[in-house]
């Protein structure tokens, strides 16, 4: 008798049950396991099953068995672990960038990674509904765009947008393109994630300097025919210090500052800047060090340090000392305005 079509792949059919199926606290007996495989329409016998989970544990897959009255077959290790898949899941929800409708479609398969029995874990700590989401749903192929040109050498242009107050309108806020609607003219090195957002890393050709872009708010990508510029320089750019110093990716003025730290807050220090920073003891104030850090001068900087209230200042530059207590007595004076 001829053997049915599907019957030639009853060992992918194994391979798909066991890995929906089972884990450590869920296994399937053989006679579980030929129940179903005639779920999809294949007839097996127990002898040949035995063969051929010794044929999937020859090709690499983690099959174990445990026996109490009967024995279970279950897979053991796998390409992610469930703590591993939560933590995709918690950086899907956490994104910005990721719209809700895109977030569920990727945890949904953030899910298929696992046995239905660990997905039902990771539903219940799936949160999207009220999280900041952004609504640009071109996003995706913004940045499919960007890797292309990237990986083509090639530059992009593109219409950068920013949140405007528009009370005539209904949502009340709108997005504008920025300088006066004229095309950016970048060259694009590298895609960061910072601060739940997505930015694009790129050489200004107008500016010629190393700049970042939200990509939900680039608009008409367009990938041109002309080579990046900016190599040598981006090359020479060390994109984690990059990170760290421009504060949620505000820009400012790149600037080496030292800031007098109370000891009990070196955890926010190597938190923000990382344990390798050059740090000696502050020998004017007792309880108190010296760090030496690189970022740029920019309000969310000044608002990180305003937070750390006495716990830090700036004792130099002189340049940047100035600049945040200027920046002090500006909030100061409105509140003053608000009060009259």
């Amino acid at each position: 008798m001829a053997r049915l079509p599907r019957q030639k792949q009853k060992l992918l059919y194994i391979q798909k049950i066991l890995l929906e199926k089972t884990d450590e606290e869920h296994g399937l007996t053989v006679n579980e396991i030929i129940s179903e495989l005639n779920s999809y329409g294949i007839n097996a016998e127990r002898k040949s099953i035995y063969g051929d989970l010794r044929l999937l544990e020859a090709y690499g897959l983690d099959i174990c068995s445990e026996k109490s009255k009967t024995v279970r077959y279950y897979i053991g290790e796998r390409d992610f672990q469930i703590s591993e898949l939560k933590l995709l899941v918690d950086a899907i929800q956490s994104s910005k960038f990721i719209t809700e409708k895109k977030s569920l479609e990727l945890i949904k398969k953030v899910e298929g990674l696992a046995s239905e029995n660990e997905a039902r874990l990771l539903q219940n700590q799936v949160v999207i509904s009220n999280r900041v989401k952004t609504s640009n749903e071109k996003i995706y192929y913004s940045v499919d765009r960007l890797h292309d040109a990237i990986s083509k050498n090639r530059a992009v242009e593109f219409y950068y947008n920013r949140w405007v107050l528009d009370p005539g309108s209904v949502e009340k806020v709108k997005l504008q393109r920025r300088r006066n609607g004229a095309l950016y003219k970048v060259s694009p090195w590298a895609l960061c994630w910072d601060d739940e957002n997505y930015y694009l890393v790129a050489y200004d050709e107008n500016s010629k300097q190393i700049r970042h872009y939200r990509v939900d708010k680039m608009e008409q990508i367009n990938v041109t025919e002309r080579k990046r510029e900016g190599r040598e320089l981006f090359e020479k750019l060390n994109m984690a210090d990059y990170a760290k110093s421009t504060f949620s990716m505000f820009a400012g003025e790149p600037t080496s500052v030292d800031l007098s730290v109370k000891n009990d807050f070196i955890g926010i220090i190597a938190d923000r800047f990382g344990k390798d920073v050059f740090i000696i003891n502050d020998e004017k104030h007792a309880g108190r060090f010296i760090v030496k850090v690189n970022v740029n001068l920019s309000e969310q900087f000044f608002g990180w340090l305003f937070a750390l209230g006495d716990g830090a200042c700036i004792v130099a530059p002189e340049e940047a000392r100035v600049k945040f207590l200027s920046h002090l007595e500006k909030v100061a004076a409105q509140y003053e305005e608000v009060r009259e």
